[in-house]
This record gives structure tokens, sequence and C-alpha cells, in this order.
């Protein structure tokens, strides 16, 4: 299906490109919202991964275009700008959300649970499990997207999952 999108992207990058954010929204925003653990953040995120892309694609050749591994390249925007934004937030003073008692959304709750589980994982492993586990991504396309080895991305999965098990069972 990326395949059939890079084509006529390269053909027509403006007809394109609304078919690229909707087959590809709700992956980089539920991704990056497990990475983040903050729903505006990854919304805010998940536009300047669009609007990053689209820019760069602008300035691309049809050929480039066509060869591109499209969704890799796009989790590679997000991923640097995931990191980016993280740090740039380190620097920013902290605000505590006050939450009234007892009022809870069951789907909130359950997203709150994982944001925390995952929060249990070093960001490598993290990133490695969303992208494999939440977002499907094969181990060679995180393996571009993040810059690492193959062999380290699956040690990262892989511990990760180890991980998760382990925070899972002291749950229990």
């Amino acid at each position: 299906m990326m395949d059939e999108i890079g084509k006529a992207l390269a053909t027509d990058l403006d007809g394109a490109f609304p078919t690229v954010v909707e087959q590809m929204g709700k992956r980089l925003y539920w991704g990056l919202r497990r990475m983040s653990a903050d729903h505006q953040e990854a919304e805010d995120l998940t536009q300047e991964t669009f609007i990053r892309a689209y820019r760069a694609l602008g300035g691309y050749d049809s050929q480039r275009i066509h060869e591109l591994r499209l969704e890799g390249w796009l989790w590679t925007i997000a991923l640097n700008l995931g990191r980016n934004h993280a740090r740039d937030r380190a620097r920013r003073p902290t605000y505590v959300e006050l939450q009234e008692k007892g009022v809870e959304d069951p789907e909130v709750a359950d997203g709150a649970a994982w944001d925390r589980r995952l929060s249990a994982l070093n960001s490598h492993q993290r990133t490695a499990v969303v992208l494999r586990h939440v977002n499907g991504l094969g181990v060679g396309e995180i393996a571009e997207a993040t810059g690492r080895p193959e062999g380290t991305v699956k040690a990262d999965i892989h511990r990760g999952l180890a991980r998760l098990r382990e925070v899972l069972e002291d749950e229990e």
C-alpha cells in the first residue's frame, strides 16, 4: 500500500499527500502518544511530522520520492521531532494538573496504565516496542527510523517486552 502511495506522490504530490496523512496519521499519533504519554504533544508532533514531510517532498525529484521507503522515513522525522521536543521540554518548568478523585474514564485509565507501564522502559526499548507492537513496523524499518543496528533493535524489543512482563506481573 505504501509503495503505491509513494508512486502516486512521485507523480502528484499535492493530490497524493492527503492519502499519506489518512494512512499514517493515526499510526503516527498513537505511536507518539505511547512514547510521550501526552495527547496534545503527540497531536502536535504528528502535525509537525506531516508539515516537515510535505516541505521536504516538495524539494525532492520524482525519482527520489518513488524510491523513498515512506513509512520508515516518516517515522525518522517523527522520532527526531520527539527527541528534540523532549530535550526542549526538559529545559522548561513542569506544571502539575489537579484531577478530581474518583472521577476517571475507563478508556483514559487504561491509556494511563499503559503510559505508566511503558515509562518503566528506557527510551530505546519504549521506542522499539511501540514501533513494533503498536504500529507494526518491521525490525528493518525501526532500525532505519531510529538509526540503530537491527540487532540492537531486536535486543531493545526483547528486553522491553521482558520488562513489560515484569511490570504486568507486579501489578497482579
